[in-house]
């Protein structure tokens, strides 16, 4: 469907016809069956002990009889993009030369749907290999706003995601990320900026607020996720946006008294507590 001979550039092709441009430039790269295994169990283990590092996650995989290091563990992690959510300075590491932003959250009372933003990336197995998942939630109702699946962790299908948001739900006026490379990116922060929304990352002292974006994965992959075993991306992409689609307009909260995200995005209901 590409023609790098084309007079359009490749982005604009890509733009055109629907896809990631970041999956444009991927080169395959075959995965062992073993290691998927590992790759599926350590995220699955991660879920359930998000605190856990290569070293732990070691100790419990060689406790279920799988015969590997840590070394091993924590290059699959950095593969997926995983790491242990802790308290310490630094959350996540910027490219270099990307500017990071303040925290503008904290002790901050979330009143209202469009009021913050926040985003982040998960990855999703499959039956063979994996992708990656980033979705815009808004904190207030906890609804999806947007989400995009892609092959690679570049940040062009986070910044179609962001777009997708603001083109269907307006703007917020706080958007919160980590400071991940694909936030951090100049193209990223350029859609921001150009929609005059304040930019907040989490720094020192912020790391609950990755709790709250996991309680979203959490969720995705213990209904949806693990119940399948997507043969393809097209395949992983049309059930996911089912999930979604039930996840906002049927899936009850008890948080919210049984309503949907939906639901409370539109009839803005009882505050949620300040942020950490």
């Amino acid at each position: 469907m590409i023609d790098r001979d084309h007079e359009l550039s490749v982005s604009r092709q890509a733009k055109a016809l629907g896809i990631s441009r970041g999956s444009i430039y991927y080169l395959l790269r075959p995965v062992s069956d073993a290691d998927l295994k590992l790759m599926r169990r350590i995220d699955e283990l991660h879920l359930e002990y998000p605190f856990a590092g290569s070293r732990m996650l070691k100790g419990l995989l060689q406790a279920e009889g799988h015969q590997v290091g840590r070394l091993h563990v924590s290059t699959l992690m950095k593969r997926m993009g995983l790491e242990a959510l802790y308290r310490r300075p630094n959350t996540s590491k910027p490219a270099p030369g990307h500017k990071i932003y303040p925290y503008l959250l904290r002790n901050l009372a979330v009143v209202r749907p469009n009021q913050v933003w926040a985003m982040d990336i998960t990855t999703i197995p499959m039956a063979r290999g994996f992708v990656y998942l980033a979705a815009v939630v808004d904190w207030f109702s906890r609804k999806v706003l947007a989400w995009k699946l892609s092959i690679t962790l570049s940040a062009d299908f986070c910044i179609e995601a962001l777009e997708e948001a603001l083109a269907r739900h307006g703007r917020p006026d706080i958007f919160n990320t980590d400071q991940g490379s694909q936030f951090t990116s100049a193209e990223f922060i350029k859609v921001l900026k150009a929609a005059e929304i304040a930019i907040s990352m989490d720094g020192k002292g912020a790391w609950r607020d990755n709790v709250f974006v996991e309680r979203l994965w959490r969720t995705v992959k213990y209904e949806e996720v693990y119940l399948r075993a997507y043969a393809s991306v097209s395949e992983a992409r049309a059930s996911i946006g089912r999930y979604f689609g039930f996840y906002n307009g049927r899936r009850p909260h008890s948080s919210f008294g049984g309503q949907t995200p939906d639901q409370v995005y539109a009839n803005q209901p009882t505050p949620i507590p300040v942020a950490a």
